[in-house]
């Protein structure tokens, strides 16, 4: 909040709702423009300067994804690319860490291929947020369970 010269306390960038919003808040909107595969969602959820990184990758595939044009493109195309449709997430832990705006969950993504019918996409997302928006997610995707959900030969 901002304090006007008066000293009162104002909320006018408050106004964009998203200041309140909490790191497990933002991750359930990040689950829902995920399963809507909806990039206006999406781009809703990252901060402008936000930066996406998979530890884990094969070759040929980014690492490290910086703000949020290139973040939500490059999702985006993914979706095009593999047809996979994320129906819901389920949670084994989320784990709060000394910054309350970063959160640990251990989750499943689960869904439907149309290559290999129902699928199981373990990871682990370390996420952060400031001011209601993702600012840093790093993503401990399963690369094998992707593998396997998008094999076209089964």
């Amino acid at each position: 909040m901002a304090t006007s010269e008066e000293g009162r306390v104002t909320t006018d960038h408050l106004a964009l709702g998203a200041q309140e919003a909490g790191a497990r808040e933002v991750l359930e909107r990040l689950r829902q423009a995920a399963v809507h595969q909806s990039a206006d969602e999406m781009s809703r959820v990252y901060a402008e300067d936000a930066v996406h990184e998979f530890p884990f990758t094969p070759p040929g595939v980014p690492s490290r994804l910086v703000g949020r044009d290139e973040i939500v493109n490059w999702i985006a195309a993914g979706w095009k690319a593999y047809p996979l449709r994320y129906e819901r997430y389920r949670t084994q832990a989320i784990h709060d860490t000394d910054d309350p705006e970063t959160i640990i969950v251990e989750q499943e993504a689960l869904g439907v291929s149309p290559f290999t019918g129902e699928f199981a996409l373990p990871n682990i997302v370390v996420l952060t947020v400031r001011d209601g928006q993702i600012v840093r997610l790093r993503d401990y995707v399963n690369i094998l369970a992707v593998a396997a959900a998008i094999r076209r030969d089964r």
